[in-house]
């Protein structure tokens, strides 16, 4: 297989290249511009050009199967060959995305210009991975459900004020980015991702979860900080596989039960003035981050807890507590305070 790879070599122009290449791999150079020549290439199945200096492209090969384009300054892109599977052009200044991509299977075109995308976009069957973040997108449609062999969508950082319910009809199993957007809700529906192992709702304006989050039953990672919550759904604690919940910068109160899988537990800046004794049956806890809450003492079960590593009770005003702290220190545990 005839292959050019020359990253990071300080080139500035394409090299001679043989007509059978298949694949070209000259990311992170200094190239402005690409020849005519690259759309004969007629067995380029890959072509890598991430970080270079491109503002545009030549008509490109129908043979093209992957084009690595992410942190050029492309400002549109020309037309995608008909059997492009993966197209990536994260960090550009693309306004629109052409109108037919072909059968693809990942798109990754955040950190653009978008205000929107075409239609096209909704009805890729095989579209297994969209990233569309830090865009400026104001909605999305409930087209978005008929992605059936989506596994990870990064929506973060746009400027989305609804989660569309249709999400809940994806088939997602690696992981949703929710983060700064302008969400108020979350639709119930979002508890029908039960194969979904991370989800990032981090830097929203939610009060409240709906109960149904209890029905996300392979979440391992769930990430909620600043944000406006007071409470959580008692469903919570049904999150069996979960190994760490980002709570950090809210407004809570109380807490329910939580699973007991739990290994990191971050509730930083929150209003509470005393941890639940029932923090005690989380038997793999190793980090507990409780800074800038309103306590004043600790529970004696803390001292209870086996594989507690790390304990950070900071910018708290505890009153009581030290004989539990002592005990934490005596077998290991880092106690801040």
């Amino acid at each position: 297989m005839s292959e050019l790879r020359a990253p990071s070599a300080g080139l500035t122009e394409l090299p001679v290249v043989a007509d059978d290449v298949r694949l070209i791999d000259l990311a992170w150079n200094r190239l402005t511009e690409l020849p005519a020549r690259v759309g004969e290439l007629a067995r380029l199945e890959e072509l890598r050009l991430d970080g270079n200096l491109l503002t545009s492209l030549p008509a490109l090969p129908p043979s093209l199967r992957a084009l690595h384009l992410d942190g050029n300054r492309l400002a549109e892109l020309p037309a995608c060959p008909p059997y492009l599977e993966s197209l990536f052009v994260y960090g550009n200044a693309l306004e629109d995305l052409p109108t037919d991509l072909g059968p693809l299977r990942h798109l990754a075109a955040g950190g653009n210009r978008l205000t929107r995308v075409p239609d096209t976009v909704w009805r890729l069957e095989g579209l297994e991975s969209l990233n569309l973040a830090e865009n400026r997108l104001t909605s999305v449609p409930d087209a978005i459900g008929g992605l059936s062999r989506l596994r990870m969508l990064d929506l973060g950082h746009n400027a989305l004020r609804e989660i569309p319910p249709a999400i809940g009809e994806l088939h997602l199993t690696d992981y949703l980015y929710l983060s700064d957007n302008a969400f108020t809700s979350v639709p119930e529906s979002l508890g029908k991702l039960s194969g979904l192992a991370y989800l990032n709702l981090t830097d929203n304006e939610l009060t409240e979860l709906p109960d149904s989050i209890g029905g996300m039953a392979a979440l391992k990672e769930l990430r909620l900080y600043n944000n406006r919550l007071t409470t959580l759904p008692e469903t919570v604690g049904g999150l069996t596989e979960l190994r760490e919940l980002h709570l950090q910068g809210n407004r809570l109160t109380r807490l329910p039960p939580l699973p007991d899988a739990l290994r990191l537990l971050d509730l930083r800046n929150n209003h509470l003035t005393e941890v639940p004794g029932r923090i005690g049956s989380l038997a793999g806890l190793r980090h507990l981050d409780l800074r800038g809450n309103r306590l004043r003492t600790v529970p004696s079960q803390l001292a209870e807890l086996p594989a507690l590593e790390k304990l950070d009770l900071r910018w708290n005003k505890l009153d009581g507590g030290d004989a539990v702290l002592r005990a934490l220190e005596a077998r290991g545990c880092v106690v801040l305070r």
